[in-house]
């Protein structure tokens, strides 16, 4: 539904809340002029502009979390679980050291000459001391969030029995939101000609994943201990693909983005993965072996889906990259048609970015997310005549992104996210 139809469901006290808002000068006992108060603010640009510039960086990551789904309601749990996973910790943080500098603070200042003094005057700040104000954790934040956002009109209840415990968006307001902040994120981008060369991988994935299965169909391919190929083999199929990897240091520590990326190299972790996920691949008596699907690919008898790798990527790196839709959305309506350098990319996006673990914010969007959408023919990475990095989306890319409807929780199991490190 779209926003006016929300406004006609919602309760008084509700409309007047979001009135109150944005301004509205209108009679707060009128249904009627609330909606058609609420409806002229909100259809206005600057209006939508001015409160994304108001926003903080938490509800900004929380909004982008919600503006590429294409879902009808989310649960109030869903919605908590969301605001709080993109929370800002630093200011709670930043309370608790206040405290802690505090007692530190008056434990130096009750330190007297004597130990009766000492007890005295530790009695004394004791009866002064106010009650400091307890951080709010990430849950209440989340939920302080989805009351700002029901105050914006941006979040509504649902209208029916069915519903009523069921949170919804408004359709035209979150096309409005995506125009506005893109609008926002393309004063700063840097826009060049199309450089003298670039990568374009469309199609290189796909074929390394047959050669790995022919590769398996052909040799004995038995299995460390711990799953994994042994270094020899690795290697002679590393050599063999079309965009050459090294095996990671030992000194890495590498878990979270998919079964077997402690030992292979991120391309490489990513299709094998893939082909055992998707059922062309049976780790078995410590070997592996090809299923009926696996063996149709190796001879050419099938061919791998560009979509399902695209949407597997996705799946597999929610866990550690919570807003990677979010983040390729960006991506492709920023580069669409057009060269942009990567340095101005990350300026508008790393703000979106959390780390995990041992990735900083630059990491995961590089490598976990650029690299990653390079390998997977959604990008071309060329390099300018003054030597920058420049980035656009191929037509292939376009579509599979501008066509993808991946959830926010929809990531795979544990056993394919991450590798037990304990």
């Amino acid at each position: 539904m779209n926003l006016a139809d929300m406004l006609s469901y919602a309760d008084i006290a509700q409309l007047s809340g979001i009135a109150q808002v944005y301004q509205c000068e209108c009679s707060s006992h009128s249904k009627n002029e609330l909606i058609q108060s609420i409806l002229s603010k909100v259809q206005r640009r600057e209006v939508l502009e001015r409160r994304v510039e108001e926003m903080s960086l938490a509800d900004l990551r929380f909004l982008n979390s919600l503006l590429f789904e294409k879902r009808a309601s989310y649960s109030l749990e869903d919605l908590t679980a969301r605001a709080s996973g993109t929370a800002d910790r630093s200011q709670a943080e930043a309370g608790q050291q206040a405290g802690g500098a505090g007692a530190v603070s008056a434990a130096t200042a009750a330190g007297a000459t004597d130990s009766g003094a000492k007890k005295r005057a530790a009695s004394s700040q004791r009866k002064k001391a106010k009650p400091t104000q307890t951080p709010q954790t990430p849950v209440d934040e989340g939920r302080s969030a989805i009351a700002r956002f029901k105050r914006y009109g941006w979040l509504f209840g649902g209208a029916t029995q069915q519903t009523r415990y069921l949170y919804h968006v408004p359709e035209d307001v979150k096309k409005k939101l995506c125009d506005t902040i893109e609008s926002k994120f393309r004063e700063s981008v840097q826009l060049r000609e199309e450089p003298p060369a670039y990568r374009d991988e469309r199609g290189l994935l796909a074929a390394d994943l047959a050669l790995l299965l022919r590769f398996v169909r052909s040799q004995d391919t038995p299995l460390t201990s711990e799953g994994y190929l042994y270094k020899r083999q690795l290697q002679q199929l590393l050599n063999g693909f079309a965009v050459l990897e090294q095996p990671p240091a030992k000194t890495a520590f590498r878990f979270g983005y998919g079964r077997r990326f402690r030992e292979y190299p991120e391309r490489f972790s990513l299709l094998y993965d893939y082909a055992y996920y998707a059922g062309m691949l049976l780790e078995e008596e410590g070997s592996l072996a090809l299923t009926d699907k696996g063996r149709d690919i190796a001879e050419g008898a099938a061919e791998c889906d560009p979509a399902e790798l695209y949407r597997f990527w996705l799946r597999l790196y929610k866990l550690p990259i919570p807003n990677l839709h979010a983040l390729t959305q960006w991506i492709m309506r920023l580069s669409r048609h057009q060269w942009v350098t990567v340095e101005s990319l990350c300026a508008i996006l790393l703000p979106l970015v959390k780390p995990y673990y041992y990735d900083a914010e630059r990491t995961i969007l590089e490598r976990r997310t650029l690299a990653m959408m390079l390998h997977l023919g959604l990008l071309r990475l060329g390099e300018t005549a003054a030597g920058e990095a420049v980035v656009t989306m191929t037509p292939q890319g376009v579509l599979l992104v501008s066509g993808s409807d991946v959830r926010f929780e929809d990531a795979l199991p544990w056993q394919y996210g991450l590798v037990d490190i304990r």
